[in-house]
């Protein structure tokens, strides 16, 4: 193909087009393509005749009843989330260059986050940047990194364990930009009164014999790795994703656990617990995760720079 040709087809891909495969590619079907952009099925449908037309490229081809891409449309689809995310980064430039009059920033963390550092991120945003809007939804690391890499969100806050074999950062996340946000100190959680409550810090294995509540699967595998290191496999006794009703079972004498700071910050303080850093110091790391290039966004970069002072405040 000649490069007067490719300038040509180049010239007839626009953007909607690119936003309808990319979901088609992502929901499986036209209803559900038109659901997620917010149109009629009649419109997506038309969207794609109208290049067709243009083109003589077939992007989607019917299989029984359903519809499927084409090699065309995976091709399209491919390349859909560098195309969005470069031209909503000159769509920002522009609106930095009026002064940030105007923005979207779609948020996506993990529930301790909801009650402690999204409700600061999205009030300091408003004070500094009132035009930028801010949409949120709760999601764990995994499906947050998802929710980037299909452009369901812009930035993603997760965190991963040292060691963690489920780490979503590593092949999940290939191609998009994952940025170290800070270490988070973890807590062992105990009954007031407990005999290892006495101790400034505490040795895991000190905790041996007690019954044990045990987080989300990730937390709970972390748990894990940190008592095989100690020397003992820990007795659970209780599982939750519910960090609330984690202290109110250690208050009531039910068992102990081990939780991020974020949790305790983001729940009340019940009587009768207290809390003790571990002896070896354990934290979990907190990431950042956008695509690539999407800093250049100037509506992204002010809620990383918010999100960075948050942390470096005392």
């Amino acid at each position: 193909m000649s490069d007067a040709s490719i300038e040509h087809l180049a010239a007839t891909i626009d953007l909607q087009t690119v936003r309808v495969v990319r979901q088609i590619a992502e929901h499986g079907s036209l209803t559900a393509a038109a659901d997620a952009l917010g149109y009629s099925q009649p419109a997506v449908s038309q969207q794609l005749r109208r290049f067709e037309e243009r083109t003589g490229i077939a992007l989607v081809e019917r299989v029984g009843r359903g519809i499927r891409l084409t090699e065309s449309g995976r091709v399209l689809a491919r390349h859909a989330n560098a195309v969005t995310t470069a031209l909503e980064a000159a769509a920002g430039e522009l609106a930095e260059i009026r002064g940030l009059r105007a923005g979207r920033v779609r948020l996506v963390a993990f529930p301790s986050a909801s009650a402690t550092l999204v409700p600061r991120l999205i009030a300091a945003l408003a004070a500094e940047h009132p035009g930028v809007t801010v949409t949120y939804v709760e999601a764990e690391p995994p499906e947050a990194v998802a929710a980037v890499r299909a452009d369901r969100a812009d930035v993603a806050v997760t965190f991963s364990y040292p060691g963690d074999r489920d780490d979503p950062h590593r092949a999940s996340a290939r191609g998009l930009d994952v940025r170290d946000f800070c270490d988070e100190p973890m807590r062992l959680v105990l009954p007031e009164g407990h005999p290892a409550a006495a101790s400034d810090v505490v040795d895991l294995a000190a905790l041996a014999d007690d019954p044990w509540i045990a987080g989300c699967p990730r937390c709970r595998g972390h748990l894990l790795e940190l008592t095989d290191a100690a020397g003992f496999r820990p007795r659970i006794a209780f599982e939750t994703d519910n960090f609330v009703a984690v202290e109110g079972m250690v208050a009531q004498g039910l068992g102990v656990a081990l939780l991020p700071a974020l949790a305790l910050a983001a729940s009340p303080r019940h009587a009768g617990v207290v809390t003790r850093p571990t002896a070896r110091a354990d934290v979990r790391s907190l990431h950042l995760v956008t695509a690539g290039g999407a800093d250049r966004v100037p509506a992204v970069a002010a809620t990383l720079a918010v999100l960075r002072g948050l942390v470096a405040e005392p």
